[in-house]
């Protein structure tokens, strides 16, 4: 199997991670920035179950078989503990900007921080 395959994961990291990287430096929509950070989640959330995929593995249960390779189950928990507090502050977010929506009636970050009290 070539290289390029193999690390293949990890080029569409580095593409997620500089497409978020870029939304966020150039973007002043508040919910342009929300979805930038949603895209490096994802982006770290590859990273992570690409660190754990071994070829040829099997699912991290308990079996009879202990001469088989095994996927590493830490990067899936972790993954999976990166989703929900993902979920949970992209809707804080989307609360806060909705919020400054109904106050400023911009969703401009510029003008957004501008605003007193």
């Amino acid at each position: 199997m070539s290289t390029l395959l193999v690390n293949a994961p990890f080029f569409a990291v580095a593409a997620l991670i500089c497409v978020a990287v870029y939304m966020a430096m150039t973007q002043r929509n508040l919910i342009k920035l929300v979805m930038g950070l949603s895209i490096l989640e994802a982006g770290v959330n590859l990273f992570l179950v690409a660190l754990g995929y071994r070829q040829g593995g099997v699912a991290p249960i308990f079996t009879n078989v202990p001469g088989t390779l095994m996927v590493l189950p830490v990067p899936q928990a972790l993954t999976l503990t990166s989703i929900v507090i993902g979920v949970a502050t992209t809707a804080l977010m989307l609360t806060m900007v909705i919020l400054i929506h109904r106050h400023t009636g911009e969703t401009d970050a510029e003008k957004s921080r501008r605003v007193k009290g």
